[in-house]
């Protein structure tokens, strides 16, 4: 296979993050300097952002046997990339400067930030088995020292531990799966293994097992009941901003690579396996509503609801026809929008760095009077979370409804409504609180440094982002579409 000049464009998003992983590493063990390298890091992903451009111009095109570069990978590494440079900028504000901030070494999580986000280019744009296991560990080996980055905190440790056990065993049994199927199918491309499943009216035994085991794999990093029991705890435990990235890049990469899988062998969700989906799914939203209900901790939280709310996109997975592609689209970009506010709020009442983070709900009482803004975002994202109409999460939920309807699976639409109801309870509980008159009324805000301020910048922009996709959702719908056509074709 010869490399040309358009090969090297559409593979430009990933050399860019490479690149600027080795310069971060490189400027790293050149000078310890924690604003340069930030800089470094926000340069090189908003190069990456931009590289999608002259890419889109090449694609659809199959680089490798392993990655194929099209508009549905496209619009999920830009996804991607805007998650990872938010998450970038909190963490910038969250580590704080000089002696007040973080007490450990400040630019490795930069690093592991930009390592984990290159796996996640890889997995959204991953056609092989090979490559999709590639990107899924370089996605997630990264994570566990993010997750553990601030070990003296005891909390933090313990959730990077519990990350890593539990995420070996998934890897495993995505791997005991990858190799029934390969068994079964005599090949590791989507395209052959979808090909060798639509042979006959159902997949053999061997495969359907095959399948089931790589459901188990991703169902746990995706964070579906009954795979779910490391999510509160590690939400908790993670540091804010490493958090939001857990939230919203790392769910979205792996989402995008079984939605490929699962759309180019149709075979592959049909039978038993889209029974087994729409138990899971069921079980997701009833479960991750109902614990978020007692929930006391902002990140747990939103750890349960974020169970719920990938509950509701398997919907639109089981029924993987008609609108669904689109539906799942739409509703992962505002959940990305909506988790990285939510997320981004925490981070920017725990920074700088303080020790334990700011997650407590007593502490976001009476927020209103200290910190308008903050409270401004907070509650559109609650609104959002909860899909009040106005707000982005209304236009994804809708869709989500739309898709369910149009299959006729009602059991699933009607879970859905419920867990929609029991949502809409606890994401008020929070925006009550936040309103409330605390005891020792303080009406002053806390001054604000600049690195603080581009962080609540960026929240803001993210809050009005969410208000007009709201009001007027055209532009991510023609988004979105433009993006699903390819994948089917």
């Amino acid at each position: 296979m010869e490399f040309t000049t358009q090969h090297f464009i559409a593979l430009a998003p990933m050399l860019i993050t490479t690149i600027t992983t080795v310069v971060v590493m490189l400027a790293i063990a050149w000078k310890r300097n924690h604003s340069q390298t930030f800089l470094l890091s926000t340069v090189g992903l908003n190069l990456a952002l931009l590289s999608l451009l002259p890419a889109l111009k090449v694609a659809p095109l199959a680089v490798t046997s392993l990655i194929t570069i099209d508009k549905f990978a496209c619009l999920y590494m830009a996804i991607m990339l805007v998650a990872t440079l938010a998450c970038v900028t909190l963490a910038h504000a969250y580590l704080g400067e000089g002696s007040k901030g973080f007490p450990g070494n400040r630019e490795e999580l930069y690093l592991l930030l930009l390592m984990s986000a290159l796996g996640g280019l890889v997995l959204v744009s991953a056609n092989h088995l090979a490559g999709l296991f590639i990107g899924l560990e370089l996605l997630s080996v990264p994570v566990y020292g993010l997750v553990a980055y601030a070990f003296f905190n005891k909390r933090s440790l313990e959730a990077g531990i519990k990350y890593m056990v539990l995420s070996a065993a998934g890897s495993a049994f995505l791997l005991f799966g990858m190799a029934l199927l390969y068994a079964d199918a005599g090949s590791l491309s989507f395209d052959q293994i979808g090909k060798a499943l639509a042979t006959t009216s159902m997949p053999s035994l061997v495969a359907q097992l095959g399948l089931g085991m790589m459901l188990v794999g991703l169902a746990f990093k995706l964070s579906l009941v009954p795979f779910h029991l490391w999510t509160p705890d590690v939400y908790e435990g993670a540091p804010a901003p490493v958090a939001a990235f857990l939230a919203t890049a790392s769910k979205v990469a792996v989402f995008a690579v079984v939605v490929r899988l699962f759309m180019l062998s149709p075979a592959a969700s049909s039978g038993v396996l889209s029974t087994v989906l729409a138990v899971i799914a069921v079980a997701s939203i009833l479960i991750g509503n109902l614990l978020a209900l007692t929930q006391s901790n902002l990140k747990r939280l939103l750890g349960y609801s974020s169970i719920a709310h990938f509950g509701y996109l398997v919907i639109a997975l089981v029924a993987s026809k008609g609108l669904a592609l689109e539906a799942m689209g739409v509703y992962l970009v505002t959940y990305v929008i909506t988790s990285l506010g939510a997320f981004g709020v925490i981070t920017l009442m725990s920074s700088p760095y303080g020790g334990r983070d700011a997650d407590a709900l007593y502490e976001y009482r009476g927020l209103f009077w200290r910190r308008p803004y903050l409270t401004a975002v907070l509650t559109v994202m609650m609104l959002s979370l909860a899909g009040i109409p106005l707000t982005a999460g209304f236009i994804g939920k809708f869709y989500i409804i739309a898709t369910g309807v149009e299959s006729h699976l009602w059991w699933l639409v009607g879970a859905l409504v419920i867990g929609s109801a029991i949502g809409v309870y606890y994401y008020l509980r929070v925006m009550v609180t936040l309103y409330l008159v605390e005891p020792n009324l303080r009406r002053h805000d806390a001054p604000l440094k600049w690195e603080q301020r581009t962080g609540g910048v960026m929240l803001l922009a993210i809050a009005i982002l969410a208000f007009v996709l709201g009001v007027y959702p055209q532009p991510l719908l023609e988004l979105v579409q433009q993006a699903g056509l390819q994948l089917i074709g």
